[in-house]
């Protein structure tokens, strides 16, 4: 197991890896609507498999909501794409150890987030075509689904966002630290089984959940899309870059002078384009 500095400094490196994919906006973009997509999938899934549950009211509903949906950002660390909720922390780290500025890591966590949001939107036109959803449970769970993010008030999307981005970004960080690729998939189950279980907001996956509900002329506005993506945004946000990348961050200490210049270096002499940013904290471990 890596030590904490020694996993601030794969994070660190995963966000100049980033910031260097940025240099060639459309494979960013093809990177991110990839990750969005993944993350539509696990709504899907999730609805689906647990939609006859909640339709039936049964208390297992969101244990099994939370553990079809942890396929999602599997896919996504594994298959490599580029996710703004886990960027959330890498980017900072990033601008923490000096191998990007402050300013590129924000340029880039914008980038990636609306790229999300086009990807998920396309998935979403698909699935509607699909019309898996117009009828059953699955999508008596997905009507239910976008009614209730509607009804929470924006400081309850805020404090929910920053709860299910700490999950999120524990199982990223958790995972970076471990040499073992069963053990990377657990440790990512159990914070997506928490947060989904918790009854937690991630914004991407809401992507999906608003764009359904939009494309199919469901009982929501763009007023609700843009209040839940602002306030879920700002509290995985918070979650992400302060509450676990900045703490961490803080806990495992300085830089040595070695591993400063060796930043220094990565600012300088950018690495060659990384179509697969995010699957690089499956690798870098156990090289």
């Amino acid at each position: 197991m890596l030590t904490l500095p020694e996993t601030v400094d794969v994070h660190a490196k995963a966000a100049h890896a980033k910031a260097t994919l940025s240099r060639t906006p459309v494979r960013l973009i093809v990177s991110a609507m990839l990750a969005g997509m993944w993350i539509g999938v696990g709504d899907v899934l999730m609805w689906s498999a647990a939609g006859p549950l909640h339709v039936d009211g049964n208390p297992f509903e969101k244990l099994v909501a939370g553990s079809v949906f942890a396929a999602a950002l599997t896919i996504v660390v594994f298959a490599g794409s580029e996710l703004a909720t886990s960027a959330m922390m890498i980017l900072p780290l990033g601008a923490v150890r000096r191998t990007i500025s402050w300013l590129r890591a924000g340029g880039v966590l914008l980038g990636i987030f609306f790229s999300n949001m086009l990807g998920a939107f396309a998935f979403a036109w698909v699935i509607i075509q699909t019309g898996i959803l117009a009828h059953g449970p699955a999508g008596e769970f997905a009507v239910d689904t976008l009614a209730g993010k509607i009804a929470h008030t924006p400081a309850e999307l805020f404090w929910r966002g920053v709860m299910c981005n700490v999950l999120v970004c524990v199982a990223i960080w958790a995972a970076a630290r471990l040499k073992n690729e069963v053990a990377k998939a657990v440790i990512i189950f159990w914070g997506v089984l928490a947060f989904i279980a918790a009854g937690f907001e991630h914004v991407v996956a809401n992507m999906t959940t608003f764009a359904i509900g939009l494309l199919s002329g469901g009982d929501v506005t763009w007023g609700d899309f843009a209040t839940n993506m602002t306030f879920v945004g700002l509290g995985n946000l918070v979650g992400g870059a302060i509450v676990i990348g900045l703490a961490y961050a803080y806990v495992a200490g300085k830089l040595s002078k070695d591993d400063a210049a060796g930043a220094e270096e990565l600012m300088e002499e950018p690495e060659p384009v990384v179509a697969n940013a995010e699957a690089d904290l499956v690798t870098a471990p156990g090289r």
